[in-house]
C-alpha cells in the first residue's frame, strides 16, 4: 500500500511554470535522499509531460507527493489538465509515434524513466497521468 508523506500542488500556465516545477521535484527528490541519477530520470520525465500539458492542453496542475511503500520512500507526480484528451492512448505508448513536429522523449520514454506510470484519458474531458519514482528504483 502507497501512503503519501506530503503533498503539495503547482498550477501550470505557461512556460515559466515548467523551470519552478523542476526545482521543486529536485527539491523534494533530494529531500527523501534520491541519488541524482534518479533525480535526473524524474525531472527529465515531469519536464516531457509538463511541456505535453502546455502544448496539448494549454496547462493543468500538478500535484507532487512524497510517497511510501513499506520501507521505500519516491515522489509522485501527477499531472491533470482538462485538454482535448488521447484519443488512442495505445497509439500514443507507441515509441516513435508523435502528433507533433517534436523529438521529444514521448510518452513511452517518460515511462521508461519511472518506477511506475499510469496513464487516463478522456476524449474532449482531459487527462492525467501519474508517475512514481522510488528513491531506489
Amino acid at each position: 500500500m502507497i501512503v503519501t508523506l506530503s503533498k503539495d500542488s503547482i498550477r501550470i500556465a505557461r512556460e515559466q511554470d515548467t523551470i519552478f516545477l523542476r526545482n521543486r521535484v529536485k527539491e523534494w527528490a533530494t529531500k527523501i535522499g534520491m541519488g541524482l541519477v534518479n533525480q535526473t530520470k524524474l525531472i527529465t520525465a515531469a519536464s516531457e509531460l509538463v511541456r505535453n500539458m502546455l502544448k496539448y492542453a494549454g496547462g493543468g496542475t500538478v500535484d507532487i507527493e512524497i510517497v511510501s511503500k513499506g520501507r521505500e520512500n519516491g515522489v509522485k507526480l501527477v499531472f491533470r489538465d482538462k485538454g482535448p484528451g488521447i484519443k488512442d492512448i495505445n497509439l500514443a505508448m507507441r515509441d516513435g509515434y508523435t502528433t507533433g513536429k517534436s523529438l521529444g522523449l514521448g510518452l513511452p520514454g517518460t515511462r521508461r524513466l519511472v518506477s511506475e506510470f499510469d496513464i487516463q484519458s478522456v476524449v474532449d474531458e482531459g487527462t492525467t497521468i501519474s508517475i512514481i519514482k522510488w528513491k531506489n528504483g
